[in-house]
């Protein structure tokens, strides 16, 4: 009885093993048919599985398509393949006007663009704009050292220092001497300390011969290759004994010469003055000065500049003060010429003041007094020649 109870429960156990192996799968295989126990909340055996919402990636829309290239322009082809230009020449003279006054050598400011009137070869010209300048200078000193008098060269050395002492920090200066031949001292700077330093070399002269005319000749050949204006500051006697060009030669270098202003200061005024006094200079050398300080004024007047001759060296001060209101204040006056031909030719020109209804411009003082006054400015110009 013991074996067959044995045997029972073996087989009780099997079934149970067995049932418990395979009742997952069948109750997997129920699940799509709810019995009445699931729908009443009994909880499910078989494995949980996601039953959330499906997150789709949106799609990425088609890029945009790009613009249309814009349309080709027409070409059109000159007829038989030829090439035409145009060229148009409109000349502008620009010219640098200064007012003094005659007693007091001062600039005289305030003068508007219908005070000016222009004359060029007999012909009024229409002033087209006037503006008052005031700019850096860049000059050339130049200045006679030669073995012929004491008095000289010390008249020559304080008119020299003092310009220098009325240079500003932007002003371009070189100095250059000349007796038999020109020399080089410096170049242009604006570094004072190398001016002074030329300055103070000047002790013992070579020869005793002064050719003005070729050390200016060749001043005026150099600085023409620079732009704009320049200025040279003329400091001697004045007098020529051995130069290679003739006076006429220099006057038409001077005439031919563009944007440059020739301030002049004889030296040996005072000296020769107690030697007329005394006797000393005969009718041929006295001749000879009097030529000297006019060949100076003309190399000033041709170009627009000034010519002094001061007797003392108190007066070099007033002469300095004087150029530096020419140099710095003055007005720029530009016209367009009647004449437009690209000849090459000399314009004669002549600046004149003038009052509102065209008659010559009166100046007086406080108490109504006339002034007199001077319009300094070059003769003129030559026209430009034609440029294939």
């Amino acid at each position: 009885m013991m074996q067959a109870l044995s045997l029972r429960c073996r087989s009780a156990l099997s079934v149970l093993l067995v049932t418990a192996l395979f009742a997952p799968f069948g109750m997997a295989q129920d699940a799509p048919g709810s019995t009445p126990a699931q729908q009443q909340g009994t909880p499910d055996a078989g494995p949980q599985t996601d039953d959330g919402p499906i997150i789709l990636k949106k799609k990425k829309e088609p890029a945009e398509p790009p613009p249309p290239a814009a349309p080709e322009e027409p070409r059109v082809k000159n007829p038989n393949n030829e090439t035409y230009s145009i060229r148009v020449d409109v000349p502008i003279v620009n010219l640098d006007v200064n007012v003094i006054l005659d007693k007091t050598h001062q600039f005289v400011p305030g003068l508007k663009q219908p005070n000016f009137q222009v004359i060029e070869d007999g012909v009024v010209q229409q002033v087209q704009s006037v503006r008052v300048a005031q700019t850096p200078i860049t000059a050339v000193m130049l200045l006679e050292f030669a073995a012929n008098s004491y008095y000289f060269i010390n008249d020559m050395r304080n008119a020299a220092v003092s310009f220098f002492q009325t240079l500003k920090p932007d002003d371009y200066i070189a100095v250059v001497t000349y007796d038999l031949r020109t020399h080089i001292l410096t170049d242009f700077t604006n570094n004072k300390q190398i001016v002074a330093d030329a300055l103070r070399s000047l002790v013992i002269p070579g020869f005793s011969d002064t050719d003005v005319f070729d050390a200016l000749y060749e001043t005026l050949d150099r600085i023409s290759r620079i732009e704009g204006r320049k200025y040279i500051i003329l400091i001697g006697t004045g007098r020529d004994t051995f130069s290679k060009l003739t006076l006429d030669k220099m006057l038409a270098k001077v005439k031919a010469s563009q944007d440059i202003t020739i301030f002049s200061i004889g030296t040996g005024a005072f000296i020769r003055e107690i030697a007329d006094s005394r006797g000393g200079l005969g009718g041929s050398q006295r001749m000879d000065y009097l030529q000297a300080e006019n060949q100076l004024k003309t190399f000033a007047q041709m170009t627009g500049g000034l010519y002094f001759n001061p007797l003392f060296q108190g007066a070099l001060p007033d002469v300095f003060h004087q150029i530096n209101d020419s140099i710095r204040n003055q007005y720029v006056l530009t016209y367009r010429p009647t004449n437009t031909a690209n000849d090459g030719g000399f314009r004669r020109v002549k600046v004149q003041l003038v009052d509102n209804e065209g008659h010559p411009l009166r100046m007086q003082d406080e108490k109504g007094k006339p002034l007199k006054y001077s319009v300094v400015a070059r003769d003129g110009y030559r026209a430009k020649l034609p440029v294939e």
